[in-house]
């Protein structure tokens, strides 16, 4: 499909001599406002899907990929629509970046939709509900916290200069994104240097308070990760109501004169 309109915008050019205006200009312009009404039947549908279930209207996964497939021809329709440049006024500029924005801010959705839950399965040896996280990060703060009190000076001195602070509230650190493997382990490194001064007794307690921080670390990789998972949908959706208003006064405009 792609390269079909691509061809025919090249013909276009060469042949017929369109442009900016043109017939065939106008006909790419009409093409992305009924494709982008397609496209966003996605949100509609997972808005009612008893609806869509009862009229048959297919499964979830064929409308995700109309949606991103759609969306890509879409903005390839904006762009033969503008005649490969920039947009001339400021109402058509906004729809022009707009467009874009939306376009690109989707595939970036479904990227962290594909990437993250490997990433997380890959390197983290717990599940974790989002919603629980305060609440399992607080459990985890009260135990260590006793565990600390109930110790050695050594174990005492590590507790408050390296791990109470983690401790009070969950962390994001962009690291997971990159390492989250090696992040983990590099966090836990003051915590085995300490092992071999112990004795038997207080590194029993070192290895449960490790445990538990551990734990921490796994449960910050979690908020990071699941937190831009369901973050994206912010650079999406508002963008593309937006793009709704701009297309519809550019329409207008059309239309009018």
């Amino acid at each position: 499909m792609s390269i079909t309109l691509i061809a025919i915008y090249v013909a276009g050019r060469l042949v017929w001599n369109t442009g900016s205006g043109s017939e065939l200009s106008l006909a790419f312009g009409w093409a992305a406002a009924v494709l982008l009404f397609a496209v966003s039947a996605l949100g509609v549908r997972k808005r009612a899907l008893s609806l869509a279930s009862r009229l048959r209207a297919g499964r979830s996964s064929l409308w995700l990929s109309v949606h991103l497939y759609g969306g890509s021809i879409f903005l390839l329709l904006v762009f033969l629509h503008s005649d490969l440049g920039l947009p001339h006024g400021w109402a058509t500029a906004w729809l022009w970046g707009l467009s874009l924005w939306t376009v690109a801010g989707g595939l970036v959705g479904r990227g962290l939709q594909l990437w993250i839950p490997r990433l997380i399965t890959s390197g983290l040896s717990n599940e974790v509900l989002y919603e629980r996280i305060p609440d399992l990060v607080a459990d985890l703060a009260k135990r260590a916290s006793d565990l600390s009190a109930a110790s050695g000076p050594e174990i005492r001195d590590l507790y408050v200069r390296t791990i109470a602070s983690e401790l009070e509230a969950p962390r994001r650190n962009w690291h997971y994104f990159f390492d989250i493997t090696g992040g983990i382990r590099e966090r836990l490194r003051p915590v085995r240097y300490l092992r071999d001064k112990l004795s038997n007794e207080e590194a029993g307690r070192l290895d449960q308070l490790e445990s538990l921080y551990r734990a921490k670390l796994e449960i910050d990789a979690h908020f990071t990760l699941q937190q831009a998972l369901r973050s994206w949908l912010w650079l999406h959706l508002p963008t593309s109501l937006l793009l709704w208003v701009f297309l519809g006064l550019h329409l207008w405009g059309v239309v009018r004169y």
